[in-house]
Formats: C-alpha cells, sequence, structure tokens
C-alpha cells in the first residue's frame, strides 16, 4: 500500500512540474521580439561593382580594414561565387531559423529583463568553421556557409565529428552557446571537474534558453551518442572517480574528455564506441542535478563557481 501512494505521488509530481513548465512557456512566447534576419550573403551575391558603396554603407562594420579593390576582387571571384551560390541554394529563406531565434530572444528576455533583441546578420566567412558565430550585446552574425549539411562537398577536407554538426538544425544552438559565454563566470578552470562544469552550465543554459531542442542538438550529438552516453553514465562516473581524475590539474585530461574529438579517449576497449567530449556531458547532468535542487535562477547559476554546484548537486549518475 505504501509503494503504491509513493509511485502516485511520484506521478502527480511530475503531473503538477510538466503543467508548471507548460504555462512558463506558455508565458514566455507571449514575449515580444520584433526583429528580421539580415542577409548580406545574399545582397554581396546579387551586388554588382556600382552597388559596393551602398553595402559599405549599410554595412560598415564588415569593411573596416581590406580597401575596395579587395571586394571588387571578391564579387567577381569564382570561388566565392559557388560559396554564395551554394548557400542561396541550400538557404533559399531562413524561416525556420527566424522562427527558433525568436524563441531564444523570447527566453532570454525573460530572464534577463535588460536584454535587448539585437540585429541579425548572415554571411559567408570561407567556411571558418571555428567562428560560425558571432554575438554580442547588438548583433548576431551567422555564417551561413558553415551549416550546409555534414556531407557537403565544400567540407570535404574537415573531420567528420566537426562536420557532423554543420547543419541548419545548429544554428540556434550555436547562437545560444554564444549567449551563454556572455553570462558565464569562472574564476578558476584549473581542474578536469572545473571544465566539466564550465561546459555544463554552457549546455543547462541552453536547456532553459531552447527548450525546444533537443538533447542531442543541444550539445551536438547524433542521437545515438546521446542514447550512449546516457546508457554508460555510471560507468563513465566511476572510471573519472576511480582514477582520481576530477581535481586533477593533469593538462593533458581536457583533450582526452573535453575538447571535440571522434570519441573519448579513456584508453579502454569502449573507446571507439563513445562519442567525444563526454566531459562536458557529465558536467551538464551535475548541473542540472544543482539546478533542480536548488532552483537557482539561470543566471544566477552562469555566475557560480563550480565547487558549490558540485558539492550541493550531489550528483548520483543514471544506473
Amino acid at each position: 500500500m505504501q509503494i503504491r501512494f509513493f509511485i502516485i505521488l511520484v506521478f502527480s509530481v511530475m503531473l503538477w512540474s510538466c503543467d508548471e513548465a507548460s504555462k512558463l512557456e506558455k508565458e514566455i512566447a507571449k514575449i515580444e521580439t520584433d526583429f528580421i534576419i539580415e542577409r548580406f550573403d545574399t545582397a554581396f551575391f546579387e551586388a554588382e561593382p556600382k552597388d559596393l558603396q551602398k553595402l559599405k554603407s549599410a554595412y560598415p562594420f564588415f569593411f573596416t580594414s581590406d580597401p575596395d579593390s579587395f571586394w571588387l576582387e571578391k564579387m567577381k571571384d569564382s570561388l566565392q561565387i559557388e560559396l554564395l551560390s551554394e548557400v542561396q541554394t541550400k538557404f533559399p529563406n531562413v524561416k525556420e531559423t527566424k522562427e527558433e531565434l525568436t524563441g531564444l530572444f523570447q527566453h532570454l528576455k525573460y530572464y534577463d529583463k535588460t536584454f535587448k533583441t539585437p540585429r541579425v546578420i548572415t554571411l559567408t566567412n570561407d567556411v571558418a568553421y571555428r567562428d560560425k558565430t558571432f554575438v554580442n550585446d547588438s548583433i548576431v552574425l551567422i555564417a551561413l556557409d558553415n551549416y550546409l549539411g555534414a556531407s557537403h562537398e565544400f567540407y570535404q577536407n574537415i573531420p567528420m565529428y566537426i562536420a557532423a554538426n554543420m547543419k541548419k538544425d545548429q544554428i540556434v544552438s550555436d547562437v545560444a552557446n554564444g549567449y551563454a559565454l556572455k553570462y558565464m563566470f569562472q574564476s578558476k578552470r584549473s581542474t578536469l571537474l572545473d571544465e566539466m562544469i564550465y561546459f555544463g552550465k554552457l549546455l543547462y543554459f541552453k536547456d532553459v534558453c531552447i527548450p525546444f531542442k533537443s538533447d542531442a542538438e543541444k550539445i551536438g550529438y547524433s542521437e545515438e551518442q546521446l542514447q550512449w552516453a546516457e546508457a554508460n553514465e555510471s560507468q563513465i562516473w566511476s572510471y573519472f572517480v576511480e582514477k582520481e581524475f576530477l581535481y586533477s590539474t593533469n593538462s593533458k585530461l581536457p583533450s582526452r574528455f573535453i575538447g571535440d574529438a571522434p570519441f573519448t579517449k579513456f584508453g579502454l576497449e569502449l573507446d571507439n564506441d563513445s562519442p567525444g567530449r563526454l566531459g562536458q556531458y557529465l558536467g551538464w547532468q551535475i548541473v542540472k542535478a544543482y539546478a533542480e535542487k536548488t532552483e537557482v535562477d539561470v543566471l544566477q547559476l552562469m555566475q557560480t563557481e563550480p565547487e558549490e554546484i558540485f558539492r550541493k548537486a550531489k550528483f548520483k549518475p543514471k544506473k
């Protein structure tokens, strides 16, 4: 009888939590966010030499260092024309991206009352995949040539584990990460645990600000990779604890467990089956546990030191 009562109680709490979350999301969806996505990539693709001054007037920040001759040559460069043409083909419009950015901006306005909707501009950057997006207080830049699809011919010389996230579905996740970095504070990143929680905070920020994206999209895993991480969470945590890695300052550990890689380097048979960045995944679970226990505001959480997060999270991995 007691077990039955406990099950009913847990189920009731879950239903209440879902109802509260639904009410919150409906409230956030009413927030005004008026913006357009400006297509500098399209404007440049369609421009003729006589239009250069007009482009410079509309987008002065793109033309600060190079002479006009550089841009005039770029207008007729065959590789640039091919790149821009492919972007126009893959992105005839940016309707879906605008809808997702609207959701992100609504959440940012809800949690940060000082947030102002930025100017959003798309462009190309010669597939500089480490700089896919740029975010500051007033502007968001999105280099669309980095989101043409994982198997695109332009990406054949890029490692597959990186190209896997060069797709349209990742745009809002990358922009959200840019905003998360703006709100982030952490006085030190000297131990592996510091690094884990640093990236865990970035991922939790996405939980709050882009809840309409899947967990796989937030971390940049395939669904199969996420399932692997979830299924092996307890084993991975035990490995970190047994090896006394959490408080280690060994500079090689972040590259093994945190940085982009095709797989995580445990030095075990399971390595080739694992996704990379499992330290980030575990840090995410720790931060989630902390948030659930403390119900702290997301912006305050982004400023909280890792030791406090770890201590109060009382993290226990999924069995």
